[in-house]
């Protein structure tokens, strides 16, 4: 399994990352940048699908957003997406994740959305309208919560979006920290919500962003102790003070923002959160209209930070952090890192299965070159009828491999799989001991045994009429005095035994061939769990026969 190496240093540098402020002021400026991205990522995700292929699962480089209930979290997905879809108005944000898988496409004008379907790994139709997508998380989480009974739910909702303004990564939005349960809500809802969170974040391969309101003093944080919980010296969290142009007006020396920016003693010296404001405006416009909002909004904040503060703000040191602009481009150039870094580990193990398969591949080819051989597969198929007749002997003498609880039946069971049902002319419930015990081989073919003693002493030997005495008795009479009656009171005895215990006799008799005739199924079972060699040629000697046989027929 593929691990990632956490990266030691979680920031850009202060120079590099201010370099790039000034000369990509809005993302997807520079097309060859993001047209080398975009290759990457879909590279990557070509080598997870191999794996995936070839039943591996590896860590995919992920974002979880964390945070309180109403720190911006669903406001800061939709301006990734670069398009609104009023994903707050169904409160997704506390009753189920939402992974958001985003897919930058220039082809894509208009955002092409689609939802796996919930229980299945297929993806449904797209999704036309923007508005619709919350219609859909909205009838999903009320659908999952009805149906288990339960007002949080782990069970993600996952959209995968394609779209020429959004970033290639993934987000997983999670339900936001509360204090206390809704109205109507268990108590014990905020703990579930927490518990989730911590193991939505715990993978090591998941950059954790961490939201919280700029109102929020980090000496009072309710949440920053869980996240260190998780995440103890922030080395994969990326810390997002949301709303960040409601804390502006309190400003009004340097020395007071750039204490601020800095929250030292607090995040330790090489932590530095991002610092965002996104538009406030909730009417109906367009995407265009959206994405421009928010650059205006860095703007604005900046403008403000420069003029509308004495002595303006330490640009060179904290201007990479303060905007949405720069946490995207970080976040967009943070995955591509780990994408690197996860590649070479993702083909390594890619390698090793393929030089494993093709290691299968020629010992097969060895064993359809075999097939050739008929004196080979006489010698195959003889070693493998032994190997099942020694199986078979084996469970008539005792065994208990395989398990009794899975393969063996009880009477009832074995009474109605046979289709044989009770015995005939038996009114009494015959009930054997041991009914109720799963058994199977010698011990069900001696419980069949007594059993059918049960039924045979539950019912009367019926009369003979004393016409059929007369009939035997007298043909019998003049042969040989004394000889004579003894044979004819045994024919006598033989005839009434027939039309007596032959009805009995047939159905213990099909019942005992059920029991033998299990034992094959049991005999391959016992052969598969030893890795009989056996059986393997003989699957190839069926293969070969099977070939040959059609070869014939056409």
């Amino acid at each position: 399994m593929a691990t990632f190496v956490t990266t030691p240093t979680r920031t850009p540098s202060d120079k590099s990352a201010s370099a790039m402020s000034r000369k990509h002021p809005h993302p997807n400026t520079n097309s060859a940048d993001s047209s080398a991205r975009s290759s990457r990522f879909e590279a990557y995700n070509r080598l997870q699908a191999a794996a995936v292929a070839f039943g591996e699962k590896l860590p995919i480089p992920e974002i979880v957003a964390l945070g309180g209930q109403s720190d911006g979290k669903s406001s800061l997905l939709e301006a990734l997406l670069g398009f609104r879809f009023n994903v707050r108005e169904v409160e997704m944000g506390t009753r189920r994740p939402l992974i958001l898988q985003m897919v930058h496409d220039p082809s894509a004008l208009e955002p092409r959305c689609r939802f796996q379907e919930e229980d299945s790994e297929e993806y449904g139709s797209p999704v036309i309208l923007a508005s619709a997508i919350a219609d859909i998380i909205k009838s999903r989480t009320e659908a999952l919560l009805k149906k288990t009974k339960a007002s949080v739910s782990s069970k993600a909702i996952v959209m995968r979006a394609e779209y020429a303004h959004c970033p290639n990564l993934t987000i997983i939005d999670t339900p936001g920290f509360v204090l206390k349960a809704k109205k109507g809500e268990p108590e014990s809802t905020p703990e579930e919500i927490l518990t989730m969170v911590k193991s939505l974040a715990s993978p090591p391969h998941r950059i954790l962003l961490f939201l919280q309101q700029s109102s929020v003093e980090w000496c009072s944080s309710l949440w920053l102790d869980s996240i260190r919980e998780i995440d103890p010296t922030f080395r994969r969290t990326v810390i997002v003070v949301s709303k960040f142009d409601n804390r502006l007006k309190e400003f009004s020396d340097r020395w007071e923002v750039d204490r601020y920016l800095s929250a030292s003693g607090y995040l330790g010296d090489n932590t530095r959160p991002f610092f965002v404001a996104l538009p406030k405006d909730r009417g109906t416009i367009s995407n265009d209209e959206f994405r421009k909002q928010i650059s205006q909004v860095d703007s604005e904040v900046l403008r403000h930070l420069n003029e509308g503060v004495k002595g303006g703000f330490d640009e060179e040191k904290f201007r990479p952090y303060i905007g949405f602009g720069h946490l995207r481009d970080y976040l967009e150039s943070e995955l591509q890192k780990r994408y690197k870094e996860a590649a070479p580990a993702t083909l390594a193990l890619l390698e090793q299965r393929c030089s494993e398969v093709t290691a299968e591949l020629d010992k097969m080819d060895c064993k359809i070159q075999a097939t050739s051989d008929i004196s080979h597969l006489r010698r195959s198929a003889m070693l493998y009828v032994a190997s099942i007749s020694n199986h078979v002997g084996a469970l008539i003498d005792g065994a208990a491999d395989p398990a009794p609880e899975q393969w063996g039946k009880t009477t009832m069971e074995e009474q109605s799989e046979s289709g044989l049902g009770s015995w005939p002319s038996v009114t009494a419930d015959i009930k054997p001991p041991n009914a109720t015990l799963r058994l199977y081989g010698g011990a069900a073919f001696e419980r069949v045994m007594h059993e059918f003693r049960c039924a045979v002493y539950s019912i009367e030997c019926p009369p003979v009429s004393r016409e059929k005495v007369a009939n035997i008795l007298l043909a019998h009479a003049g042969r040989g005095g004394g000889r004579g009656v003894t044979e004819a009171a045994a024919e006598i005895a033989r005839t009434a035994a027939r039309s007596w215990l032959a009805p009995l006799l047939d159905t213990a008799c099909d019942r005992l061939a059920f029991v033998l005739g299990n034992l094959y199924d049991l005999a391959l079972e016992r052969n598969q769990s030893g890795d009989s060699e056996c059986e393997k040629l003989i699957n190839t000697l069926l293969t070969f026969f099977s070939h040959c046989s059609f070869m014939l027929f056409c």
